[in-house]
Parts: C-alpha cells; sequence; structure tokens
C-alpha cells in the first residue's frame, strides 16, 4: 500500500543560515586572530588576546559551522534515505535551539577567559551538560525516525550517522569529567599524564567523529545524489566503515609521541595511525570513483567541484597524519607550524568544501529556482582553493624552518638558535600569507553568502515536500537471513548501534585502564609538591588567558631541547596538574623549566609590555592582571575541590590558605619593591609571577653531569 507524507524542510533551512552565519563568524574570528601574530597591537583588549581568541575560533569552526553543517544535512537525507518524516518536530526545535544557544554560550564565555582548556574541549561544565542535552535530543529523534521508517535497509550514510552520535556521547562524557568549583569554573578529574591521554583520546576523535564520520556519511549522500550515480563500492563501504571506526579511536597517543605518556601507549597510538590509511583512502577513492563516468559534469557542475576537492584534501589529511604519527616524522612536526597546515587542509578543504558544495545542492531545491550565479559560484570555488594553497604551504615552509633552527648546533656543540624569538621572527612572511589565504577563503565565503541570498530570494520557499512509498512489510526469517551477512545488521539499527559502541569502545578501554591502574605508568617523585594557594591561583590566570595555546610544558628528550629548556619532562612532575597544560603548540619557548629562570621584576615586565620589553614578540600584552585583584573568595573552595580529587591538602589548610596566599604575595611584592616596582600583593600580576616561578623548580639538576635528582 502506498502511503502519502511530506519532508519537513524548515529544519534544513534553520540549520541552513545557522552553518552560513556561523561559518562567516567563525572564519573571521580565525583571520583576526591570524593578524594578531603579524600585528600584535591588533590584541586589542582583554577578552580579544590571541589566547582567548584562539579556542573561540575553533569552537565556532567546528560545533558551530560544521556542527550545523552536520545537522544540516542529517535533516535533510534521514529522512529520504528511510522515506519518512522525522521522527519528533518538537524535538528538532529544542535540539536546534539548544545547539544555539550552546554556540552563543561559547561565544560570550571563551572571550571572559572561562574556559576548561582542552583543545575543542574548552567550555566549561555547565556548558558541557547542555551540550549533552542537545545531543541527546538529536539522538532520540534520529533512533525515532529509523525505527518508524518505511525503508527496511539502512544505506550507509546512516551507518555513520549512527556510529557518529555514540561515539562523540562516549568521548564527550569521558572528557568532560571535571568537578565544579563555581558555576563557571571546575578542575579536571584526571591529571597530568592521565589528564593528556584522555584529552586526546577525546581531541584526536573528536577530529575522527564529529569532523569526519559524519561528513563521510554525507559524502556517502550528496557525491552520489549530485554526480545521479550509485556509489562505487558496496563492499567497500562495509570495509571502509567497520575499519575505520575501529581503528581511528586507538590513534590519539600519537599527539602525545616524545612525552611523558608510556611508551607502549605512544607506540599503540602510532601503529593503529599507520593503519588508518588504508580504510581512510578506501573511503576517499570510494566517493571519488562514484564520480566515474561523470568527469565531463564536473567541469561543469560547481557542486562536484567543491565535492572533488573536498574528497581530495580528505585523502592528503588522512595520508599526512598517518605519516606524522611516525617517529622520525613527528619529531620534525609537532610543536610546529606544519600541524596547523595539517589541520586545515582538513577544516578548509575537507569540511569547508564539502559544506559548501551541500550549500549549493540543497538551496536552490529548498527554494525551487536555479542558483542566482553560477560564475559567482565558479569564482567561489577557485578563489577558495586559492586561499587553501595560500594559507597552508608558508605553513609547511614555517614548519620546517622552525623545526630546523631549534635543532642546529654549531660545530663546537652549542645552539646556533639559543634565543627563541629568532626562529619566530624568521617565519614571519609565512603568517603574513596564511593571513592573505585566509582573507581569500573569506572571501569566497561571502560570495558564497550573497549568492545564497540572491538564488533564496528569487525562489520560493518549499516548506512542506510532498512524498510517498509503500508501508515497510515484515519480513520472514528465512528472508531475513539470506544474502549477503551483513544486510543483517543493516536492517537493525539497534544491533548497530551496539556494535558500533563495542567497536569504538576497544580501542580506548585497553589504553586507558592500564594507564590508570597501574601505578608503574605514573611514577611518582618525592620531590614534586602540591601548588601553594598563591601558585594554584596563578596557575588559572594562566589557564583563563590561554597561554597553553602558545606554550608548551613538556620537554622532550632531544638533546636540543634539553639544552634549550633544561632536563626532559617526567611523568611524575605533573600529578597535580588539572588540568594538564603540555601544548600542542609553540608560538613561544617552552615554559616547563622557567621557575628561577628570570628574576620576578623580568616576569612582572614582560607581562606588562613584552612588544616593548623584547623586541619583535608576538606576545599580547596583559594590563588588567595589574589591575585585577585576585579571587581569595574562592581559594578555599579550590582547595577543597582539589582534596576531593586527591591532593594532598589538609582540611585545615583549606581553611587557612587565603593567609598563607597572601604570605607568599607579599614576599614577591617586596622583592618586586627593592627593583623600584611598587603594586599591592593582592594583584593578579603577582599570582602569575608565583606561578611562572614554580614551574620545574620540583626537579633539581645537579650542576655537574646533568643527571636529575629524583627520588622513587
Amino acid at each position: 500500500m502506498i502511503e502519502r507524507f511530506a519532508y519537513d524542510n524548515r529544519p534544513v533551512r534553520a540549520f541552513l543560515w545557522a552553518t552560513i552565519f556561523w561559518g562567516t563568524v567563525g572564519m573571521l574570528v580565525g583571520l583576526w586572530a591570524a593578524l594578531q601574530l603579524v600585528l600584535p597591537q591588533l590584541n586589542l583588549w582583554e577578552w580579544f588576546t590571541f589566547g582567548r581568541l584562539r579556542p573561540l575560533h575553533t569552537n565556532s569552526v567546528v560545533f558551530a559551522f560544521v556542527g550545523n553543517g552536520i545537522f544540516a544535512g542529517v535533516y535533510y537525507s534521514l529522512p529520504r534515505l528511510l522515506k519518512t518524516q522525522m521522527w519528533s518536530r518538537t524535538l528538532t526545535l529544542l535540539q536546534f535551539w539548544s545547539w544555539q544557544a550552546i554556540i552563543v554560550s561559547a561565544a560570550i564565555t571563551l572571550p571572559l577567559g572561562i574556559t576548561a582548556s582542552k583543545e575543542y574541549a574548552e567550555l566549561e561544565w555547565p556548558i558541557d551538560i547542555a551540550i549533552t542535552i542537545s545531543w541527546v535530543l538529536f539522538g532520540i529523534n534520529m533512533f525515532g525516525t529509523i525505527l518508524k521508517r518505511r525503508e527496511k535497509h539502512l544505506y550507509v550514510a546512516i551507518w555513520f550517522y549512527i556510529a557518529t552520535w555514540v561515539t562523540v556521547a562516549m568521548l564527550h562524557i569521558v572528557n568532560s569529567y571535571a568537578i565544579p568549583v563555581t558555576l563557571w569554573k571546575s578542575y579536571s578529574g584526571y591529571a597530568g599524564v592521565q589528564d593528556a591521554l584522555v584529552q586526546w583520546w577525546y581531541g584526536h576523535n573528536a577530529v575522527a567523529f564529529f569532523l569526519t564520520t559524519p561528513y563521510l556519511g554525507l559524502m556517502y549522500y550528496f557525491v552520489p545524489k549530485a554526480a545521479n550515480r550509485p556509489v562505487y563500492s558496496y563492499k567497500l563501504s562495509i570495509i571502509h566503515f567497520w575499519a575505520l571506526i575501529f581503528i581511528y579511536i586507538w590513534a590519539g597517543p600519537h599527539h602525545l609521541l616524545y612525552s611523558s605518556l608510556p611508551e607502549w601507549a605512544q607506540s599503540l597510538g602510532t601503529v593503529f595511525s599507520i593503519m588508518l590509511i588504508a580504510p581512510s583512502w578506501g573511503g576517499m577513492l570510494n566517493g571519488l570513483l562514484t564520480l566515474r563516468g561523470a568527469w565531463d559534469r564536473v567541469r561543469e557542475d560547481v557542486v562536484l567541484k567543491f565535492f572533488v576537492v573536498a574528497l581530495t584534501a580528505y585523502g592528503m589529511a588522512t595520508l599526512e597524519g598517518p605519516l606524522l604519527s611516525i617517529k622520525a616524522f613527528n619529531a620534525i612536526s609537532h610543536f610546529t607550524d606544519w600541524t596547523i597546515a595539517h589541520v586545515h587542509v582538513g577544516a578548509l578543504g575537507w569540511n569547508g568544501f564539502l559544506t559548501f558544495g551541500m550549500i549549493y545542492f540543497l538551496v536552490p531545491r529548498l527554494f525551487r529556482t536555479k542558483m542566482w550565479s553560477r560564475k559567482l559560484a565558479n569564482g567561489h570555488f577557485w578563489i577558495g582553493t586559492l586561499g587553501i594553497i595560500f594559507y597552508t604551504i608558508p605553513l609547511y615552509f614555517a614548519g620546517f624552518t622552525q623545526s630546523l633552527m631549534w635543532k642546529q648546533f654549531t660545530p663546537d656543540g652549542y645552539l646556533v638558535y639559543s634565543n627563541f624569538l629568532d626562529t619566530v621572527l624568521q617565519i614571519n612572511y609565512a603568517y603574513w600569507l596564511r593571513s592573505l589565504g585566509g582573507t581569500l577563503y573569506l572571501i569566497g565565503t561571502f560570495m558564497m553568502v550573497y549568492n545564497v541570498y540572491r538564488t533564496a530570494k528569487q525562489g520560493s520557499f518549499l516548506a512542506s515536500e510532498p512524498a510517498e512509498a509503500p508501508a515497510m512489510e515484515k519480513e520472514s526469517r528465512e528472508v531475513s537471513v539470506s544474502g549477503h551477512w551483513h544486510r543483517w545488521i543493516e536492517k537493525r539499527p539497534m544491533q548497530m548501534l551496539f556494535f558500533s559502541l563495542i567497536a569504538v569502545a576497544i580501542g580506548g578501554m585497553v589504553e586507558m585502564i592500564p594507564t590508570f591502574l597501574i601505578q608503574s605508568n605514573v611514577p611518582t617523585i618525592t620531590s614534586v609538591k602540591p601548588y601553594t594557594p598563591l601558585e594554584l591561583q596563578g596557575r588559572d590566570i594562566y589557564v583563563a588567558e590561554g597561554c597553553y595555546n602558545c606554550h608548551s610544558q613538556m620537554i622532550r628528550p632531544f638533546r636540543s631541547e634539553t639544552e634549550r629548556y633544561g632536563e626532559y619532562s617526567k611523568a611524575g612532575e605533573f600529578i597535580y596538574d588539572r588540568p594538564f597544560q603540555w601544548g600542542s603548540k609553540r608560538t613561544g619557548p617552552d615554559l616547563a623549566r622557567v621557575g628561577g629562570k628570570y628574576q620576578d621584576s623580568w616576569h612582572f615586565y614582560h607581562m606588562l609590555d613584552p612588544g616593548k620589553f623584547v623586541k619583535g614578540s608576538m606576545m599580547p600584552p596583559y594590563p588588567h592582571m595589574f589591575e585585577k585583584q585576585i579571587d581569595l573568595k574562592n581559594t578555599e573552595r579550590k582547595i577543597d575541590v582539589m582534596r576531593k580529587l586527591g591532593v594532598p591538602y589538609t582540611a585545615e589548610f583549606a581553611r587557612t590558605a587565603n593567609d598563607s596566599l597572601m604570605v607568599q604575595a607579599q614576599g614577591i611584592a617586596d622583592n618586586l619593591a627593592k627593583g623600584g616596582i611598587e603594586i599591592d600583593a593582592d594583584k593578579q600580576i603577582i599570582a602569575m609571577i608565583a606561578y611562572l616561578q614554580r614551574l620545574g623548580t620540583d626537579i633539581k639538576v645537579k650542576p655537574l653531569n646533568g643527571d636529575t635528582q629524583v627520588k622513587p
């Protein structure tokens, strides 16, 4: 029996407009942050310094631009693949508005310095809870739609949607575990090495299961639709899906090579990262080969042009990522701009261009008209492609330059470039060219915005699209088990959900359980003590200012690094670091052993106006630290929360923490006064100086042979 129904295009339109709006905002913020690296005077106020804008840029692009793009694509493709309406319009509206509220809250809190300081997971605990609720609403709506479908077979795109939902839920919940201190402040439930492992298990797989798997689902729907051809290989789709979701989850430790993470965990990350080449390229080839016989159309169809470049960028990024997980390559690339270039091949090419192609595909269909200007769309394609080239290629050269300069020694065995600033000044040209590339990419986006606006204006929106399909009939057991073995699971969404969860949970469990339960993985060092109350307050200021975006606190066991920064980092040094601060990019020098290297007055003047104090520095000034007071009312609560997390403070110490804090603060103020610097002891700069002067001082190095005095 044929049943008549209608597809609701209103949510698709809403998410599309949100995608376009937030994408433009996120790219503008990114361009501003890029320009701050060549024009430090663009760090206008405390709310718009690089350290605060950089996480705003990543969150707005990842969760606002790409996130809304995912929802737009899913809300369009899922009903059509299942021959039914979305299960609940109310849930759809709730999920849309809750997601936009989350984005707005991120846009407010991150510039205010309210951050958990974990990459792609910077948002504080109330917003994390809101993300969980919104994601659950999306999942209920998606599975409700799947269960009431008229099409029994679940198309490959839906496999990726299901795996995305369950994996992102798992990653978000585990990584977000924290204990609140106040409404907008919490401390991570994990510390040091364990926190780093959990974060990059999440961070790498946020890229995998938020920026990759849902977009592969969209690729499997929109590329065949735009090309009007079937997917090249059904069997390759099966291999691609299961191999990808199983292998990906193991690869997180490749972000922590040569760090204090246990060697066995690093090796696991490397092995599985290299294995990722096969399923990743299998998916890319499945997409590109779907266009076989349609290459003449690619020259004419701007949608297919965007899709081809997107798939090519996906292939490049997923080859480069595994290569960078090999230690020989990682020793060169890590902490340099090579990583930034690599990330943006995926972000601008894969996510950006697939989203643009999807927008150009959907808008004419939703508004029942042709694209207003094909020339303008083609112009967007070419200027966007040039933008990617100008953005990434200079940063690759910058990365090579940085690494080679950091490692270069004279014939006498001394560092050629002992001053880190020398390497910064050498790659200034690359930062200018990166800004040019970002400008071109943004100009292309504005061209699309205008083209979409004119297209919508000349058309008529189809809010309810009539459709019809036969009711799904229950098949007999004999039929259900016949044919290809994979058909059994394709017709059972809850089994697909269950087996997907098993596939993605195994890797994380194997890596994390031993790291948490076997003490030898994180050996203790008796000389390492908890932070004093003043140092803890200073550390929180350091986190709020986003200093981790430019400075690492992880000295790798390379001669070039130990000569420059001091003894390499040990796992036991970080047992009180919540969250860890190892960093992923050095725009400034490593700070793991900066304690005692400079006088208090040096830090004072350096934070006040680094550009004047160190000629050529791109670091922003922090005058607000010299005016704002330390938040003394929360000191006791912070100590209590740290006690709950296992830090060996006493209950009595928490009650007198502010007394101890002021004694140490007055000592620093008195020391500054000896050099003619008058400042009150309760200012934030005093706490920042205390934290910086503490870093690395728990580990003492013998003056003669350089051996570290470590007591097991």
